[in-house]
Formats: C-alpha cells, structure tokens, sequence
C-alpha cells in the first residue's frame, strides 16, 4: 500500500500471515459451531494485537489507530468475526478505561485488556435504544455507596466468552434541566463484573453471520456494584461512548475493506482455475470487469479509512471522514461479497467457502455502528443540510 510506513507495511503483512495459517484454516468450524476459538484469540494477544493502539507504559504496543485498523482489515480478509472480536475488544472494552478509568479501574482491569488475558464489552443497544440514546429505560439509582442496576441490554459483542471480566452499561442515573425549564435523562456508564449476582449474560443468538463472535443479551435485575464502578464523569456516558462510537466506524471501514479484499482475492484466483468450455472463466470480458470493479471498491475503500484513521491520530475532526469511510466499505464489501458469489456459482453457496462466509457476514458492517442511512444523516448534516 502505497501510503504505509515500512512499519506499518510489516505490520500489515504480519496479521495477513497470521490470518492465513492460523484464522483461516479454523474459520469454517467455528462458523459451524458458533463458537469463537479461545486459542486464537490468545494467540493474538501473544502477537500484541489488542495492544497495539495503547502507549507501552500500559503494556500497549506505542502504535496508534491506523495500527489497530490494519490489522482488522488483514484478518477480516478470512474471518470477520475473529476482526470484529479484536474491534470491539479494543475499541468498546479496553479504550473506555484508558479513556475514562480511575488509576484504580486502569490498575484492575488494563494489563488484562491490554495482552488479550481478558475481554470486556461495552452495553448501550437495548430493544428500544441504541442511536436514540434517550430512549434508554436501564438505570442505575446510588443507594449509599452501591448502584443498583436494573434493565438490559441486546446485541452485547465478548460478554459471554470465559475471559470476559466486565461490561461497561450506559445507565439511566438522573435527569438533567436544560436552560429552557425542559429535562433529559441523565446517562452514566457503569461497570458490571461479570458473576455480579442478579447480572446474567443470556443465551448467544442465532446469528445469520458473524457466527463465531461472541454475542449475547444481559438483564439486570437489582444488580448491586460499588459506587466505585462509575466509568468517567457523571453524566457524559453516552457522550463519552459518542467518541468511540466514531473511531468504531473507522474500524468497521477497516473491516468491510478487509472483506471486500478477500472477496477479490477469492474471486481472481478461482475465475483463473475454473474452466468452462475449455477456458477459464477469466478469460471472459464480463468475469474480468466484474473482477475489475470488485478491485475499484476496494481500492476506494482503503483510500477512505486510510484518510479518516490520519485524521483521527492526527486530532483532526473526522466525524465525516469516518462516516464516508464506513458508507463506502460496507457498501463495497456487500458489492464484491455478491460478485464473489456469484464468480463461484454453486460452490459459492456452500458455507465452507470464504466468499459464503462473506456473503452472510457482510450485511451487519450496513447495520452495526450506525446504518448506512445515518452515515448519510452524519454526512448530510455536516454539509449544513436538514439531513
């Protein structure tokens, strides 16, 4: 890639060697069982991948988001959901404590984090709340030096896996007056260990991708934690998780531009073995558009994370860059999981092939950190539009 460091150049090729000998050859059984392999991910955190945006004084790497987003991309080449288990882990689990913690959250709940010894995940998307975060109903009332929570939450990613030590819930703690007499809710973010009593972390879904990452919904029901367990100011919960929520989009970008690569990759080199009418099907006009079109998107794709992740370590607004990025990728992972499948023919309905697994994965990178409809809503306010 043409704007890479020789660092980040190495990097990438790292993670690309590592998804290709280790990930890629798991993929279909854990897709299979929907189960999310244990012994890779602490493989990857042999390799330092969940440290990798965080400074080494924490245990981190010294890198920064661009590292993080590279790697992503390379391992959603084979298996998005080993990516988005390292996205979310990092992004939602371990950055809010780095981000907000105490010295005494950072002490407990870092150095795990950090190597990948545990997971954590971060509950904001309830049955009625998600984007529209006044809608949340969880909340948290103090009583003496105990939050007593109560609620739940739906779609949580590494809450259930054995190593997952927390999630950190956006509550419902007060409300606030705004200067016009009106109120609002008041939200917080709270961590709820994992074994709190009255905490229960409900049975994986049946997803339709993303199979073998870790997925469950939460109840809450009179859950007692230490006052101690506020995450970041009073307040500033949702608006905290706002930060995140744009860097996530990034990540995601990343990811989809992942799969839209290993969806090119799949195609080209089965349309120049499979012969047809004693051909092979690259030979085609129409398979070699279709190939050079899936090569366009994803080229487009990596130009567009690549520009918002600079920003983003650069301390630039980005909030648009990432919106357009996440836009873009999805839309070109969704595209060339299509035209991979369709390369394929048959064989491209079977699970056990890559371009399969990317078919069904693909649609949830239109929906998860923002539809692609408020990307648009993001974008269209950002150019002074109603959106």
């Amino acid at each position: 890639m043409h704007d890479l460091t020789d660092e980040e150049q190495q990097l990438y090729d790292m993670v690309c060697e590592f998804a290709d000998t280790v990930v890629a050859p798991q993929a279909y059984e854990a897709d299979r069982s929907h189960e999310l392999s244990m012994d890779v991910v602490a493989q990857m955190g042999d390799l330092g991948l969940f440290g990798l945006p965080f400074p080494e004084e924490v245990g981190g790497q010294g890198g920064d988001y661009m590292a993080l987003c590279l790697a992503i991309e390379a391992l959603a080449r084979v298996d998005q959901s080993i990516a988005i288990t390292l996205e979310a882990a990092v992004g939602l689990g371990a950055m809010p404590i780095h981000r907000h913690g105490t010295d005494e959250q950072k002490a407990e709940y870092l150095p795990d984090l950090v190597a990948g010894r545990a997971l954590a995940g971060f509950g904001l998307t309830e049955p009625e709340a998600g984007s529209d975060a006044g809608a949340t109903r969880t909340t948290a009332v103090l009583d003496g030096d105990e939050w007593v929570v109560n609620g739940s939450k739906q779609f949580i990613t590494n809450s259930g896996t054995p190593i997952t030590r927390f999630v950190a819930v956006t509550a419902v703690t007060g409300e606030r007056t705004r200067p016009d007499g009106s109120s609002s809710k008041e939200l917080s973010t709270i961590i709820i260990p994992n074994g709190t009593p009255g905490f229960t972390v409900g049975p994986g879904y049946d997803k339709s991708g993303w199979r073998a990452s870790d997925t469950h919904p939460l109840t809450f029901d009179d859950v007692r934690v230490p006052a101690a367990n506020l995450l970041g100011e009073r307040g500033r919960g949702f608006a905290n998780f706002l930060r995140a929520l744009d860097e996530g989009r990034i990540a995601i970008a990343a990811l989809a531009t992942g799969a839209a690569q290993g969806c090119l990759d799949e195609a080209l080199a089965y349309a120049k073995t499979r012969n047809v009418f004693g051909v092979p099907i690259a030979s085609h006009q129409y398979i070699a558009f279709t190939i050079a079109g899936m090569q366009a998107r994803v080229h487009t794709a990596r130009l567009a994370w690549h520009d918002a992740a600079r920003r983003a370590d650069a301390g630039l607004p980005f909030k648009k860059e990432a919106a357009i990025a996440k836009l873009v990728s999805s839309d070109a992972a969704m595209l060339n999981a299509r035209d991979a499948t369709q390369i394929f023919g048959g064989m491209g309905f079977m699970n056990e092939t890559t371009v399969a697994r990317h078919y069904r994965d693909s649609k949830i990178l239109e929906i998860g950190e923002g539809t692609n409809e408020v990307q648009l809503m993001v974008i269209a306010r950002d150019l002074g539009l109603a959106g």
